[in-house]
């Protein structure tokens, strides 16, 4: 598996820290990068930029050039969908502001969470699982962890079938905004909204092309067409959706944490040709080829 386009650019534009739901504080995950030959990383975490100036210094530090990254939470006809930002103003008024509607949302998933598995009689749940995603707010992968120190379960997998998954007590669906609002967001801060791991969310081809193209009428520009847990003919499908589209393309390994060897920085499937790929629309493009 390789990073298409040059063979002396690694670019990986979505990953995940501390910050929301990874195993990695930031600067560990970006000298992790570095030591697997990432040029280029966006730091993608969910509904949240906490990590970015740490990430920053240990990039600086390094030799990595870091994108600005976010992974944010929508709605899409009744569906949950995760759109990244990349290259972005993460100074822009607004899109703080929408940072902490965000936050603030997943604070209340997090207590409504902790409220429906109240009867697992857990001391404070929610604090447990707040120390797990140290100090920041907790998704169900902390709550799985704070469940197995309490003894509840033996491992997050039984957690997750148990008390998390789909169906369960626990699996609490956020109050997102609409994909609209969330893809201006990062178009007013001068970024660009690309559709994450489009093949994940289990869709019919058909609803696919219905999301994609409203996507893109609302100002997406890009799909993330190669990422981890793909085959090939799901690489194929993303790829002609891209190019019947006419949008972008980006890649990203989706890395949450170390000893997953499907899911590693760096590691993502080539992309195929023709396609155009984001990096090529940044503010300071990367890897432009030499008008011939």
């Amino acid at each position: 598996m390789t990073i298409p386009q040059d063979p002396q650019l690694c670019i990986d534009l979505h990953c995940h820290s501390t910050a929301s739901d990874g195993a990695l504080h930031p600067a560990d995950l970006v000298e992790r990068a570095a030591g697997r030959g990432v040029t280029h990383l966006a730091l993608t975490d969910h509904d949240t930029i906490d990590g970015l100036e740490e990430a920053q210094a240990a990039a600086s530090r390094l030799g990595v050039r870091l994108v600005p990254g976010v992974e944010l939470s929508c709605i899409w006809k009744s569906r949950t969908i995760h759109i990244v930002g990349l290259d972005f103003d993460p100074s822009n008024e607004l899109f703080l502001k929408a940072m902490e509607t965000q936050k603030s949302n997943r604070w209340a998933r997090a207590r409504q969470i902790a409220d429906r598995l109240s009867k697992l009689g857990v001391t404070d749940l929610l604090g447990c699982a707040t120390e797990f995603s140290a100090g920041d707010v907790p998704g169900r992968p902390h709550f799985a962890q704070a469940l197995v120190a309490a003894g509840v379960v033996s491992n997050q997998a039984q957690a997750f079938k148990r008390h998390l998954g789909a169906g369960k007590p626990g699996d609490v669906k956020a109050f997102w905004p609409e994909l609209e609002e969330v893809v201006s967001w990062i178009s007013a801060a001068g970024g660009i909204a690309v559709l994450a791991h489009p093949r994940k969310y289990q869709m019919t081809a058909t609803k696919l092309r219905q999301l994609t193209g409203d996507f893109r009428r609302a100002g997406g520009r890009a799909l993330e067409v190669s990422t981890s847990g793909q085959s090939s003919g799901d690489l194929g499908f993303l790829a002609e959706l891209c190019r019947r589209e006419g949008m972008l393309a980006s890649q990203g390994s989706d890395f949450h944490f170390p000893g997953a060897p499907w899911c590693e920085l760096g590691r993502i499937m080539k992309m195929p040709d023709g396609l155009e790929p984001v990096w090529h629309y940044f503010k300071a493009p990367v890897g432009v080829p030499e008008p011939v």
